[in-house]
């Protein structure tokens, strides 16, 4: 076995670094123009045409759009020699921000078919895990990297070379960035179109430019009326002010455990109520956080009002601290917001602006949108889950949560299904049905000749009937009558040292003898004894009572066999019984295999709490 690859070099060896890493949250893009005729600065004028281009359809697309931490940006580069663009954007807790940088990329591949884009995040190639489902089973992590571009509208892939095929001049494994320019730039043909890994992709990206307004959310705040001007100015301050609310520490809160509102930026004082713009992610951060009101604000937050006037003034106080949090701590002295929010303070102080009135507010809106998003009703989505819409709108989208939530689940669920629902799958579990599944091709040709021979696979039938009686017998269960009678339903695929029907036959009986001597050992060790003697004669009614389940609350007398045969289903009934609401018990609320089972059943029993240990 080879030994695994080593390409670190120690000082003295070439050393160039640590390997480098993303930041968490973080997407990074590259534009490269590979076109060998054009010189380095005619290539860096394509490259200011493409950036220029960017910024007018970023303009043009995002012009009332938020971003959660980071905007999407295109800086002009320049390493080994080769100019390109160059962009990173820290998305925050916002994943839909990295799709819609991916739905920016694309167009922009479509306006300029001449130049290749690469993009990769803080888990590498993340387009491809989008797709894993479509994957071919040789494009895995381990060789992934550099081999993903997006060029007029696609998504190529540099293909692996196989061995004894020269495909590509490249190396049958991980590749590095000039490898795979320099294979783009000669063996462009090569490059492999996968519609299935595409489609797989590029799925979260069907959804725009329409997701890109529906990401937001407007809602009327009870905030300084300094504050309404600096948000009106800039409606996307509000994510920072979000981001260090929902990432306060004890240092943030200092400037806010004062009675003395004299030395605030926003103090509660001169408060009107607007419309504040928020993405999605940044108000459920805002309104999920569970936040007593500091000193300056208690008396206003504790005064009664009703319920919506009360949550504007509970949310614009959370608001109003997040701002204070934000311009008062001195980590945040470089930020861009801070700096701007700094100078509009300036502008205020000098007289060259001033606040806005009561009138000119109103002017300005009192959008105020629906937070039904937030809630999801379990009920619904358990039905969800089962494929079943919300009653009442059968011809709808309405169910739990957003669309978006909605239509991710139902993929997953799809996907699920469809392993699990697999045909062909054999003995040794579902696999990938793909073109790439057999690499060199050699097990194709082998298994189609020579079907008929003797030597080839055959069609093994199991009887599912007749073990589920020896499984019934080896745990004490009177085994179901007619069991032998059953037709095979199931054929599993035998390798060329498959046994003959007869031999079959035997071997069956000689495993049954077997188990059925295993089973007498366990008896005579007591390790089956369902009805243990302590317990026998405590136990004896309750047993009758569940083994036999006289409505009538009467019972005839037994005799004989009968009798016996009645008292073993008791005991089996009984201990069966015990054992599951044992198991459940166990749980102590949580999930586990005896609550998950009678779940499956359509039991869902009430959580135990009591506190002794009987069931």
């Amino acid at each position: 076995m080879d030994a695994p690859r080593d390409d670190f070099k120690w000082f003295g060896e070439g050393f160039d670094g640590f390997p480098k890493s993303l930041p968490e949250d973080c997407v990074e893009y590259t534009i490269y123009i590979l076109e060998t005729a054009l010189t380095d600065l005619e290539r860096r004028e394509k490259l200011r045409e493409v950036q220029s281009a960017a910024i007018k359809l970023t303009y043009r697309l995002l012009k009332d759009f938020i971003w959660q931490r980071e905007t999407f940006k295109l800086s002009l580069d320049r390493e080994d020699g080769r100019s390109f663009l160059r962009g990173r954007t820290n998305y925050g807790d916002s994943v839909e921000d990295e799709w819609l940088i991916v739905y920016i990329l694309r167009d922009l591949s479509k306006q300029f078919p001449k130049i290749w884009i690469r993009t990769a995040d803080t888990d590498g190639q993340f387009l491809l895990i989008e797709a894993a489902n479509a994957l071919p089973p040789w494009l895995n992590p381990e060789v992934a990297d550099f081999r993903v571009w997006l060029n007029d509208g696609k998504l190529l892939i540099v293909p692996l070379e196989k061995p004894g095929e020269q495909i590509v001049d490249a190396k049958p494994g991980p590749l590095t960035l000039n490898e795979a320019l320099k294979i783009i730039e000669n063996q462009t043909s090569k490059l492999l179109h996968l519609p299935a890994v595409e489609a797989e992709a590029f799925y979260r990206v069907q959804k725009y430019p329409n997701q890109i307004l529906d990401s937001l959310h407007h809602a009327l705040l009870t905030i300084p009326r300094k504050l309404a001007y600096i948000l009106h100015e800039d409606a996307a301050y509000i994510s920072a002010a979000v981001e260090a609310f929902y990432l306060r520490d004890p240092i943030a809160l200092r400037p806010l455990q004062t009675s003395d509102d004299s030395g605030l930026h926003f103090p509660p004082t001169d408060l009107i109520t607007m419309s504040v713009k928020f993405t999605k992610v940044g108000f459920a951060q805002l309104k999920s956080q569970q936040f007593a009101a500091p000193a300056p604000w208690a008396d206003y937050v504790s005064t009664k009002r009703d319920a919506k006037p009360q949550d504007r003034a509970e949310m614009g106080m959370k608001a109003t601290c997040g701002f204070e949090m934000l311009m008062c701590d001195p980590q945040n002295q470089d930020k861009k917001a801070v700096r701007e929010i700094s100078l509009l303070f300036e502008d205020i102080r000098l007289g060259q602006d001033e606040l806005p009135t009561d009138a000119e507010i109103k002017k300005w809106g009192m959008r105020e949108d629906d937070e039904a998003w937030l809630d999801i009703n379990f009920e619904d989505f358990e039905k969800e889950l089962g494929g079943n819409r919300k009653q009442g709108a059968p011809n709808t989208n309405e169910g739990f949560g957003d669309k978006g939530a909605q239509e991710n689940l139902r993929k997953m669920v799809a996907r699920f299904e469809g392993f699990l629902n697999d045909d062909s799958a054999g003995a040794d579990g579902a696999e990938f049905l793909d073109d790439m599944d057999n690499d060199d091709g050699e097990e194709d040709s082998t298994m189609n000749d020579d079907s008929d021979d003797e030597g080839d696979d055959k069609d093994v039938s199991f009887d599912e009937n007749a073990f589920a009686n020896m499984m019934r017998e080896m745990m004490g269960i009177p085994p179901i009558a007619g069991g032998a009678n059953a037709t095979p339903k199931v054929s599993l695929h035998e390798d060329e040292r498959a046994l003959s029907v007869s031999a079959d036959e035997e071997d069956k009986k000689g495993v049954h003898q077997a188990m059925q001597d295993i089973e007498s050992e366990l008896r005579e060790a007591g390790a089956l004894d369902l009805n243990p003697k302590q317990e026998a004669q405590s136990s004896g009614s309750q047993r009758k009572a569940i083994g036999r389940g006289s409505s009538s609350g009467q019972s005839k007398p037994l005799t004989g066999a009968e009798d016996a045969s009645e008292d073993g289903e008791a005991e089996i009934d009984f201990n069966l019984a015990k054992n599951m609401l044992e198991s459940f018990k166990s749980q102590g609320g949580a999930s586990g295999p005896g609550g998950n089972m009678m779940s499956l059943m359509g039991m869902r029993l009430p959580r135990d709490e009591s506190d002794d240990g009987d069931v």
